[in-house]
């Protein structure tokens, strides 16, 4: 189920801090860590610079498309592949944002719901007749996944692609592929621009509330290394929520599905980027949720125990097959046992650093976890 940001599940969380890794919370210990540092670091250092280049990757893709539009060889057609994929890493490290006018404007959900409905995306391309812009049935008709389709789907390859987008009988589906990009481009820009309005009181709301911004921000985080990243990118796909039963059309990026393990990996890294406050493309550290945990708990195995999930999960991710739909295929095992450790890390995230920082999950758990 979707997580609201505008009510609130009125539950207290009666949960006993029961790592074994960490130290004991000291009782007496008050929570004087001025959190408005950690979301100074975040926003200036981690989102405002990752909007910047995602913002940029998408126009150029967008540029890469209508030079495509005017002149269909080979090469431009590689053009945009590249820039579609280039754009979709940098998309990894802003999905968890969920939040302000992302939320507002189901921004997650326009840009990469997957997977794509071909069936919905053809007779988009058929009839003419569509909205990219409300209609919350089109969301697996756009965004990075309907561009996978379009882009590696109809075709083999990329010659009988090309020859595919050359025949004039198929301007409607070039005509689809910018109508796409044209949307993803006007999308990003509101987001982005809203980013850049907002942040003053954004990194104003420090106080240890259901409706402040790093309550929120926390949330959020979580919320995609669960749901974004082990069950969407793991967990389905291996079909741990049916059975057991495989479901290798739910790969990111199914039609180049070389690519999926990559994007995990990008997935992963702003993930442990954010919760170590490292600044986005750069060695820079600054205030995080991980000197935060080290304060109040006055040791920093918990936040060792936490990077220890992300580094083991890691190393699982690299031994897998960078195609994850031959990877289900020949050895599904392997794609389970990283979403085994992911909900290790799922754990400590969501009860241990919850519990530590008195912030009460603001979303409903949809599979049990």
């Amino acid at each position: 189920m979707k997580k609201k940001h505008n009510f609130y599940i009125l539950i207290v969380l009666f949960i006993s801090f029961s790592c074994s890794n960490t130290a004991e919370l000291d009782e007496g210990l008050v929570d004087n860590f001025d959190r408005q540092q950690i979301l100074e670091n975040v926003t200036d250092n981690i989102i405002l610079p990752a909007f910047e280049d995602f913002t940029q990757k998408i126009v150029q893709l967008e540029e890469s498309v209508t030079l495509f539009t005017n002149t269909k060889n080979l090469v431009n057609l590689e053009e945009v592949q590249a820039r579609w994929f280039e754009a979709y890493k940098i998309w990894q490290h802003i999905e968890m944002f969920n939040i302000l006018k992302a939320e507002e404007v189901y921004f997650i959900q326009k840009m990469n719901t997957y997977p794509a409905s071909v069936s919905k995306i053809e007779n988009n391309i058929s009839t003419g007749d569509y909205d990219l812009e409300t209609n919350n049935n089109n969301w697996v008709a756009q965004g990075f996944p309907t561009l996978d389709y379009l882009l590696f789907g109809l075709k083999a390859n990329n010659t009988s692609t090309l020859l595919f987008y050359q025949n004039i009988e198929n301007i409607a589906y070039l005509n689809y592929l910018q109508a796409v990009v044209s949307q993803m481009v006007d999308i990003t820009e509101i987001v982005s621009q809203n980013w850049i309005v907002s942040r003053d009181v954004f990194v104003s709301s420090s106080e240890n509330s259901a409706t402040s911004s790093l309550n929120m921000l926390t949330n959020d985080f979580i919320y995609y290394f669960e749901k974004g990243l082990r069950t969407n990118k793991f967990g389905i796909p291996a079909g741990v929520f049916s059975a057991k039963n495989a479901r290798v059309g739910n790969v990111e990026a199914y039609y180049n599905s070389t690519k999926s393990k990559e994007l995990s990996l990008e997935a992963l890294k702003a993930v442990k980027g954010f919760f170590k406050g490292e600044t986005y493309n750069s060695t820079g550290t600054g205030a995080s949720l991980k000197s935060y945990l080290d304060y109040m708990t006055e040791t920093d195995n918990l936040s060792s125990a936490i990077i220890t999930k992300f580094d083991e999960s890691e190393q699982l991710i690299n031994n897998l097959d960078d195609n994850f739909a031959d990877q289900i295929i020949t050895n599904n095992s392997l794609m389970i046992n990283v979403f085994d450790k992911l909900q290790e890390g799922v754990i400590l995230l969501k009860t241990d650093l919850l519990s530590v920082l008195s912030i009460s999950v603001d979303y409903i758990d949809a599979d049990g976890d």
